[in-house]
């Protein structure tokens, strides 16, 4: 009977556990840190950059721009893409149908 009552109030109290810790995340989900602040402003910084950029690299000097079209077309000679094939597109298969000889029934 008591181990009973012990279960039962373990159980209860897990479940408030649980319960308190869901209220308490979002509570704590502010930046109360200052370091935590900080990469969140970055994090924010970045995004304004990043939309003003316009899809390059965001801060990127003439030297790293030209290192990126480098390796960029490495990576095209690697895996074929020096025609000028757009390399972003999925590719598009072919599938022929497989052309069959006469089925000889006399034979059987």
């Amino acid at each position: 009977m008591l181990t009973n009552q012990i279960q039962q109030a373990v159980r209860m109290m897990g479940a408030q556990a649980r319960r308190n810790y869901g209220v308490t995340a979002v509570v704590m989900s502010k930046a109360t840190d200052p370091i935590q602040q900080l990469f969140v402003n970055k994090l924010r910084d970045y995004a304004t950059k990043s939309k003003s950029a316009g899809g390059k690299l965001v801060d990127a000097s003439p030297e790293i721009e030209r290192e990126l079209k480098q390796e960029l077309e490495k990576l095209a000679k690697t895996y074929g893409g020096d025609g000028g094939a757009d390399m972003t597109a999925f590719p598009s298969f072919k599938f022929e149908e497989p052309k069959l000889g006469p089925i000889n029934s006399s034979s059987s």
